[in-house]
């Protein structure tokens, strides 16, 4: 029922921007809290920025200043916009929703390579 499906991953340069978006179904979505984590090779999932259903945000202190986390209630979609790309953003970016009840449903995750 709940699909999250990640998009805009690629091959950027460090210093260049990328945004990817993470399009909702099946859920009412403008009252679900929505966040994006990432997985490099061989580490633990992290946190890299969290929106509330408000629009409260906050963000890893990694990329603070430079990713912004939004959200459009009318699309479903929630949006990370991410500046001033480093080699060590390379990951797999994972979008996470959290619903009245407390469960968490993830997209399959869209990759972001940062290299020269």
């Amino acid at each position: 029922q709940v699909q999250l499906v990640e998009s805009g991953g690629g091959l950027v340069q460090p210093g260049g921007s990328l945004r990817l978006s993470c399009a909702a179904s099946g859920v009412i979505f403008s009252i679900n809290p929505m966040a994006w984590y990432r997985q490099a090779p061989g580490k633990e999932r992290e946190l890299v920025a969290a929106i509330t259903a408000g629009g409260i945000t906050n963000y890893a202190y990694s990329v603070k200043g430079r990713f912004t986390i939004s959200r459009d209630n009318d699309k479903k979609t929630v949006y990370l916009q991410m500046n001033s790309l480093k080699p060590e953003d390379t990951a797999v970016y994972y979008c996470k929703l959290t619903s009245p009840y407390g469960s968490t449903y993830w997209g399959q995750g869209t990759l972001v390579t940062v290299s020269s």
